[in-house]
């Protein structure tokens, strides 16, 4: 018989203790209860699964592998539970917003734009920025965040600005633009025999390289691609000299400014897909989050310098 819906709090934290300590009775002690309504709690739970998690001893109890594989999971999810109740705790009393994004976002849009934003929501304004992968399903955005930042092609909602217009150009490290000179100087059409580093996850709405080289050329060779898990591993991946990147527009100053990396074209190439923050039904009742989307909207740093169409390449 499978199990149907989550177990309780209370059972959880009864299994989780006991697991830690090893006993029943140590776990009764941490937790201010006695001993049989801890075995109580770890019986139900266990019948709630149809899986034994303990055998059980004179000296105590010891997880089975099925337990191991489960208090790992508990042990992370009530970790992250109390580290939110904490948050929640110490949140400066009056206004806040919840912003939910992409880590690559997170880590290359906002965070360079942190402290401006502070300031343009005011200092009483408390922001929280939520991280997801690139398909939302490993967020629960409602009700908790009140901006969604994506791409348009998966936003449905009408409380909307446009962050940024997408360009992108291909950059790799000073070391393999100097290694592969020759060939970068000439078209792209003889570009087929370098390595192009590219996202293992299905398109949400980005340029690809299938899309840049509709509008720039295509090499006359199949390129051969390395895909990772993240774009911030593309962009350490071509900052090492493992090939070729598309840099997107604002994610990539950091590595331009450095050095690390190298522009390969003039200029950026713009496509018709765009990166939005969005209000959700938590945010449309939210002045601050009206406040955020109206700071991404009027920013100049999100606003496209040098991007040209792609009629133009």
């Amino acid at each position: 018989k499978k199990p149907s819906g989550i177990p309780g709090t209370g059972a959880l934290v009864a299994f989780e203790s006991a697991g830690r300590l090893g006993s029943l009775s140590r776990a009764a002690r941490e937790l201010g209860t006695s001993q049989p309504a801890i075995s109580i709690r770890v019986a139900k739970l266990e019948k709630h699964l149809s899986t034994r998690l303990f055998e059980r001893s004179r000296t105590g109890v010891t997880l089975t592998d099925a337990g191991e594989r489960f208090h790992e999971g508990v042990s992370t999810g009530l970790a992250v539970i109390r580290a939110a109740v904490a948050e929640l705790a110490a949140w400066p009393r009056g206004e806040q917003v919840v912003i939910a994004c992409s880590h690559e976002a997170s880590h290359y849009l906002l965070m360079p734009r942190y402290q401006s934003l502070r300031e343009a929501l005011g200092e009483q304004v408390g922001i929280r920025i939520l991280t997801y992968h690139y398909d939302r399903q490993s967020l629960p955005l409602a009700p908790v965040a009140d901006v969604v930042m994506a791409w348009d092609a998966h936003l449905g909602s009408e409380d909307r600005v446009v962050v940024h217009e997408e360009a992108v150009r291909p950059l790799c490290s000073p070391g393999y633009a100097a290694t592969h000179a020759d060939v970068l100087s000439g078209p792209v059409s003889g570009w087929g025999g370098l390595t192009f580093l590219d996202l293992a996850w299905p398109n949400e709405g980005w340029a690809s390289w299938e899309d840049w080289f509709e509008a720039a050329g295509r090499p006359q060779h199949a390129p051969r691609y390395i895909e990772f898990d993240s774009y911030a591993y593309v962009l350490e991946a071509a900052a090492m000299g493992h090939g070729i990147a598309l840099g997107w527009r604002h994610f990539i100053d950091r590595h331009l400014d450095k050095g690390t990396l190298v522009a390969l074209a003039d200029r950026f190439t713009e496509f018709d897909n765009r990166y939005c923050g969005v209000l959700t039904k938590k945010g449309r009742g939210n002045p601050a989050a009206h406040k955020c989307l109206e700071f991404f909207e009027r920013s100049e740093k999100f606003q496209s310098a040098e991007a040209i169409p792609t009629s133009q390449v």
